[in-house]
């Protein structure tokens, strides 16, 4: 057995294909000063082709992955447009009289090699992306043609040295039961599409191999944990696929449940609501069984284009998932761009520390002119469904009040205009830095809810980048200061009266259920693929009985003691529900 990294979960039993790494033969030649010109046109011309061609694959993508995952290529398109990327192509050209095939060449070995150098584990995977658009570029300038995966064999087990976004996006998931590369990891673009389509993959298990694999070999995956069994025995190949058909048949069970109402045993109904960042994510999350939607992450509609949303625009979209949700609750949250989300069109400063920098509110409140036209369509949306409204990384009574200020404009605008509005549209704040915690009593009689956003807050809490792998052993979502930050924050709302709900990494986790059952909170919202799942562990979790065993870690004073409780409390319910 191999251990790599699970970077997309489930299991593929099949025969393996290689893809076989490109290697590009290119002209030695000198060239005249009399063909810069052309050699100039030839690059703008592969350049032009290129951008057609990842535009063509994020519509195509889009319907199947939803939005979010296709702004991976949005970094392509900028890699393009980068005068830094192409002036590097003209300089070679200019001085050392090179064909534009092999500037190009030189300029991406130079930008690759630049990033691999840096200490930043996500900066090195943005290596591969300068590699793939480059690699898409050489292609046109050499009139080379597209590595094509097989199509008329049986379904196979992708092995590569690494795969890039480009790559996947050619992917058909009914011809590739699983995917395995030699180097990546799962912070990588391919990563997050892989998880998207639903392909299981394992990555990194370059220096673990003794031989090469080759095409044809037997092999079994999973992606859950990271195991790779090549030439696997008849024993692991039957395990495993027990194992597959088992999770086939429970993700059949669960769509059962999916009309259920989320009660406990003993009477405590948890809404169980979904995180979307666009309209055609709302189907699977209606499908899943959601009570609404507890996140609308609307910068994606900032990311899908090249000029920020007009006012009709954004309103045409929240308006259509509020009338789609039929008077389920809609949780809209206000533009969260900055940190590890930019925009091509806006030109954010450069900042060491990006996640602690200009971003969400503090942007919003600076550019008041942007605030307000999304605040307007959010206000016109109000009518058509149970709109809210959400500020993110809300630090301070000040930011409300100044965001509630720029609202209050909003509204008297509207009046004017005859424009109608939902009056009592309720507003809420997240809860994912520290500092919010800590005032949560004075923020909460500033708002009618608070949501959590316990991704951001184990950071900053912890203050681990959640995007570096150097670290990302620290990143603990049960160390005992988080535990004492939920009961804070909640206790808090309570005390004045307001609803508060989860709208993290945790929300979906299934160690946290008793955890969010003894607080008392109303509601999860996470990745429609959760639902089913938490739902099904909830209708069997006592609230009860959470609350009497979650008394235990708030005495624990290590993550591993919280995990082992909540897992045994965890067992216990399954085997209570097991024996009727």
């Amino acid at each position: 057995m191999i251990q790599g990294i699970g970077a997309s979960a489930g299991i593929a039993i099949g025969r393996t294909f290689v893809l076989p790494n490109w290697e590009w033969e290119l002209p030695e030649q000198k060239i005249d000063v009399a063909d810069f010109a052309r050699e100039f046109e030839r690059v703008y011309e592969g350049i032009r082709t290129s951008k057609s061609e990842i535009e063509q694959i994020k519509d195509e993508l889009r319907d199947v992955v939803g939005s979010e995952e296709t702004h991976i290529f949005d970094a392509h398109l900028a890699i393009l447009d980068d005068p830094v990327f192409m002036n590097e192509i003209q300089g070679i050209i200019q001085r050392q009289y090179k064909a534009a095939e092999v500037a190009v060449k030189e300029a991406i070995d130079h930008f690759v090699t630049m990033f691999d150098l840096l200490d930043d584990e996500y900066m090195k995977e943005r290596a591969l992306d300068i590699k793939d658009v480059g690699n898409r570029l050489l292609k046109h300038l050499l009139g080379a043609p597209e590595i094509t995966l097989p199509s008329d064999t049986q379904p196979f087990i992708l092995i590569a040295k690494e795969l890039s976004p480009s790559q996947l996006a050619n992917i058909n998931p009914k011809h590739v039961l699983g995917i395995v590369t030699l180097a990546g990891s799962t912070t990588s673009h391919s990563a997050i599409m892989a998880r998207a389509l639903g392909i299981p993959l394992v990555v990194g298990i370059e220096n673990k191999l003794d031989e090469a694999i080759m095409t044809g070999q037997s092999i079994v995956i999973d992606g859950s944990d990271g195991s790779v069994y090549i030439d696997p025995s008849k024993e692991i190949v039957e395990q495993y696929s027990r194992l597959h058909t088992e999770q086939v048949e429970a993700k059949r069970e669960l769509q059962r449940i999916a009309d259920r109402k989320p009660v406990t045993p003993d009477g405590k109904t948890l809404e169980l609501a979904a995180n979307i960042s666009s309209f055609k994510e709302l189907e699977i999350a209606l499908s899943s069984g959601a009570h609404g939607v507890g996140l609308f992450r609307t910068e994606f509609l900032y990311m899908d284009r090249n000029r920020f949303p007009l006012e009709d625009e954004q309103f045409d979209v929240y308006k259509s998932v509020a009338e789609k949700l039929g008077g389920e609750p809609l949780v809209i949250r206000t533009l969260d761009v900055g940190g590890d989300k930019q925009l091509d069109y806006f030109e954010l400063p450069e900042e060491d520390n990006p996640f602690l920098g200009y971003r969400a509110i503090r942007i919003s409140l600076d550019r008041q002119d942007l605030f307000k036209t999304q605040l307007r369509a959010i206000l016109r949306a109000s009518c058509y469904g149970q709109v809210k409204l959400m500020y993110p990384l809300i630090s301070s009574v000040d930011e409300i009040r100044a965001a509630n200020a720029i609202l209050e404009e909003a509204k008297r605008e509207l009046e004017a205009a005859g424009i109608p509005y939902d009056k009592g549209m309720k507003i809420g704040v997240m809860i994912e830095v520290p500092a919010a915690v800590i005032i949560a009593d004075l923020l909460a009689q500033e708002v009618d809810f608070f949501s959590i956003g316990t991704n951001d807050l184990v950071q900053f809490t912890l203050a681990v980048d959640r995007m570096n792998e150097e670290i990302s052993h620290l990143y603990e979502p049960y160390h005992p200061a988080l535990l004492r930050m939920l009961k804070m924050t909640v206790d808090a709302a309570k005390r004045h009266g307001i609803t508060v709900g989860v709208c993290g990494e945790l929300a979906g986790d299934l160690r946290a259920l008793p955890l969010w059952l003894s607080l008392d909170v109303e509601e999860l919202s996470m990745s429609s693929h959760s639902i089913l799942q938490v739902k099904e562990r909830l209708l069997c979790t006592s609230q009860k009985e959470s609350k009497a065993v979650c008394e235990q870690l708030y005495q624990c004073r290590t993550s591993s003691e919280i995990i082992s409780i909540l897992e045994n409390f965890t067992a216990r319910m399954n085997e209570k529900t097991a024996n009727g």
